[in-house]
């Protein structure tokens, strides 16, 4: 039986934005009622607005190419001001029913400052703001520290995106800042491409650099697995994930497959794990039993598992305490504000803790912002995180 297909909804979302732009272009008309005004902006809307439908359509038979990426942007960015310039010129017209004064033209001006603003820090997100890389270091202390670990240091990326990447030159800045950090550990928790295992082939060089002392270890996540994408088989399928774990290797990354393995500093170890991506509603692959099978209840245990939903489902109860978890997914959702004491991002909606250390019942989690950016190619106020944790030992 045919899936009967409701216009009411779209309808609905149309005369709004038609709404929208039309009080949009009244705020605008303040300072000129000439029809070469009117006449312009709405071509201009109409241009994007049918490019985006048009960039829609063409998916199934272009895939998400160029035109794609222009149109969606350009919608976002046309969308997102024009809201901002709502909300301002709203909180100044409202009065105006009480008072029957003219629309203030100084109130005007601010809500249009606000939306140039909007595109200019949209502008910067998507040329300078992805590629914005930030060192964000945490010292943590643990009781049960092994002594000769004390000061032992690990730097952690997520999220690489490979696919997404298009400046070799930042890509190269990124890795010397990684390697800068000279810690002792170096691991990856997951997603190291959009979709398929090619997209690393142009920058295996470039994360093929990064080395550490104790070795440089990695996980996957879900959009390794290229569920996202149409394959021929699935043969074709399990073909992609099989090369993309070679590439791990081609690469100097110990990849974590539901395993651990020990790590030792004269005498004394401690264990890293890493699971298959386990998230709820990203695919429940990953065996946390499986991959501390033989590992002492008393060991001091790290773990790289992509997906935070996965510690609080199982990893912060586990009755054999995991002391460390290092995860990334979220990507803060590369959009929010982490300043003057304010930290938010609309990710926080699905994920109460997205980004930074939690402690909870003893045992430490912390979420890494990502390296790369997936969907909007930029980042406003997310930026993208090297981080580096120092383990102590609590005195």
């Amino acid at each position: 039986m045919k899936r009967k297909f409701s216009i009411l909804p779209l309808a609905a979302i149309a005369i709004l934005f038609f709404l929208m732009n039309w009080y949009v272009l009244s705020g605008f008309e303040t300072y000129s009622h000439h029809p070469l005004l009117s006449l312009g902006f709405w071509l201009l809307v109409a241009l994007i607005t049918l490019s985006l439908i048009a960039a829609i359509r063409r998916i199934g038979s272009h895939g998400m190419g160029s035109f794609f990426k222009v149109a969606t942007h350009a919608f976002l960015i046309l969308l997102t001001s024009e809201l901002i310039f709502t909300i301002a010129l709203l909180a100044g017209d409202i009065p105006r029913l009480f008072t029957g004064q003219p629309r203030n033209l100084h109130w005007v001006e601010f809500a249009t400052i606000l939306f140039i603003l909007t595109i200019l820090i949209f502008i910067y997100g998507m040329v300078r703001g992805k590629y914005a890389y930030r060192v964000i270091k945490h010292t943590l202390f643990f009781d049960d520290l092994p002594e000769n670990f004390e000061g032992f240091t690990i730097t952690q990326i997520s999220d690489v995106h490979a696919g997404s990447f298009n400046n070799p030159k930042a890509i190269k800045r990124g890795i010397d800042l990684i390697n800068a950090q000279k810690s002792d550990l170096f691991v990856f928790t997951g997603d190291l491409v959009n979709n398929k295992a090619s997209e690393i082939v142009p920058w295996m060089n470039d994360f093929s650099k990064i080395k550490a002392p104790y070795g440089q270890f990695s996980v996957l996540g879900n959009h390794d697995y290229g569920d996202y994408v149409k394959w021929e088989s699935e043969e074709n399928k399990r073909a992609n994930l099989q090369q993309l774990k070679t590439y791990h290797a081609e690469m100097g990354y110990r990849l974590l497959l539901d395993e651990h393995v020990e790590i030792y500093k004269n005498g004394q170890k401690i264990i890293l794990a890493g699971v298959e991506n386990w998230g709820l509603g990203f695919g429940e692959r990953g065996d946390l039993q499986k991959a501390l099978r033989n590992v002492s209840p008393s060991d001091f245990k790290i773990l790289l598992s992509h997906d935070p939903s996965h510690w609080e489902a199982q990893v912060k109860q586990n009755p054999s305490k995991i002391q460390l978890t290092l995860a990334g997914h979220t990507h803060g959702m590369q959009f929010g504000i982490e300043a003057f004491g304010i930290k938010w991002s609309p990710v926080k909606y699905r994920y109460a803790h997205w980004a930074g250390v939690k402690s909870e019942n003893g045992r430490y989690l912390n979420i890494n912002r990502g390296f790369g950016f997936l969907g909007f190619s930029g980042r406003i106020g997310i930026w993208p995180e090297v981080t580096v944790i120092e383990l102590r030992k609590t005195v």
